[in-house]
């Protein structure tokens, strides 16, 4: 035994960890080296960045194997979801397959974050990508000509001007698509303007994301759906998940989704300012659930306020359902006012029922991410 080992009885298996770590590393370098060659390959064959199947079955062997090995196939599942996870991120760093033939694709408003990602990819998928953007206008005709699609990526307050002014310049053929995060108008106003093909998309993310493999795809028919078949597959072979549905579902679903969720973190971050809640003093104090909460609401105001401004005020129904939602506000104000429990636990008890199975999924979902949270961050 040596000194080191006298002074400190951890050293020999610490060194044995320290040395596996190494060899982990090691590993996981030369499974990275080999995604050059699935990524010639995928580029070659026109294969998708993600493949759900490919994924779920690795997925359920890898648990499985843990298993027989005495590991926590959570842990297992975990760190498997990680690798393969920067595996598509390094795949998303070069080019891309690309669906069909190239084609020529149009960004209104492309130098925006959103509008310079997707056109980014486009290009990357070996599609030509052009821009037309507030100082654009004398070369619309220039930018139209010869474009399979044109994308209308602009504020909401400017979607529907943008789309009338744009459509004359375009060709018959040319599908016009929007990016915007309501989709009613902006279709109905497409489909006004321009006699070709029609598509509403929104892309549910945000324009900070390392790769689109996963993220979600709402389409929303407008007209000659068949001429948007390409840009569908285009979609899945950079691995997005897509989901087709009425502008009007839509629009009611974002109502709760963006318009109330942005609407109550202006309320709890205005709440905290107003007691001089000082949020970095307030993670001292804070559970692994409310310091999720808090960076929810915190990365809000982190970005573009005339955006989410944009958002919460997209229509007159999502401000309706926003009125709604502060005059329910004020109904169950009374429990508080009257010292009600037992008619807070009345509440609690009905909004459990309305709930049900999936309350269980929440819990378990939410814990996931909470103890992550704290793991990585809690230091």
């Amino acid at each position: 035994m040596n000194d080191s080992q006298r002074d400190d009885p951890l050293a020999g298996p610490r060194g044995r960890i320290d040395a596996i770590d190494a060899r982990i590393l090691a590993l996981l370098a030369e499974r990275a080296e080999l995604l050059a060659e699935v990524v010639a390959t995928k580029q070659r064959e026109g294969l998708p960045i993600f493949v759900p199947e490919r994924e779920a079955a690795k997925v359920a062997a890898f648990r499985s194997a843990a298993v027989e090995k005495g590991l926590d196939p959570d842990w297992a599942e975990d760190f498997l979801r990680m690798v393969m996870g920067a595996s598509r991120a390094r795949q998303s760093t070069g080019a891309f397959p690309r669906a069909g033939r190239s084609r020529t694709i149009l960004f209104v408003g492309g130098r925006g974050r959103m509008g310079a990602l997707y056109a980014g990819v486009f290009a990357r998928s070996g599609h030509t990508v052009r821009c037309l953007d507030e100082g654009d206008w004398d070369r619309v005709d220039e930018l139209c000509a010869g474009c399979d699609a044109a994308v209308v990526t602009v504020p909401i307050r400017a979607t529907e001007a943008v789309i009338a002014r744009l459509a004359p310049h375009l060709g018959a053929d040319t599908l016009l698509l929007d990016f915007t995060s309501r989709k009613s108008a902006p279709l109905a106003a497409m489909l006004d303007a321009h006699p070709g093909p029609v598509v509403g998309l929104h892309p549910l993310h945000g324009s900070d994301v390392q790769n689109l493999s996963k993220q979600l795809m709402i389409v929303c028919p407008g007209r000659q759906p068949e001429a948007a078949a390409w840009l569908g597959e285009q979609f899945r072979l950079w691995g997005m998940r897509l989901a087709e549905m009425p502008a009007a579902r839509h629009d009611e679903g974002m109502h709760l989704v963006q318009g109330l969720r942005h609407f109550l973190a202006l309320l709890h971050g205005s709440f905290l300012m107003n007691q001089d809640a000082r949020p970095q003093q307030m993670l001292d104090l804070s559970s692994p659930i409310y310091r999720a909460e808090l960076m929810m609401t915190g990365r809000i105001f982190a970005q573009n306020p005339e955006l989410y401004a944009d958002i919460v005020f997209a229509d007159d129904g999502r401000r309706a359902v926003l009125l709604e939602f502060l005059a329910h506000h004020e109904r169950l104000a009374e429990l508080v006012r009257d010292d009600d429990k037992a008619g807070f636990v009345a509440e609690f008890e009905r909004v459990r029922a309305f709930f049900g199975e999936f309350a269980e999924q929440a819990l378990t979902e939410s814990n996931y991410l909470i103890h992550r949270l704290a793991d990585r961050f809690a230091d």
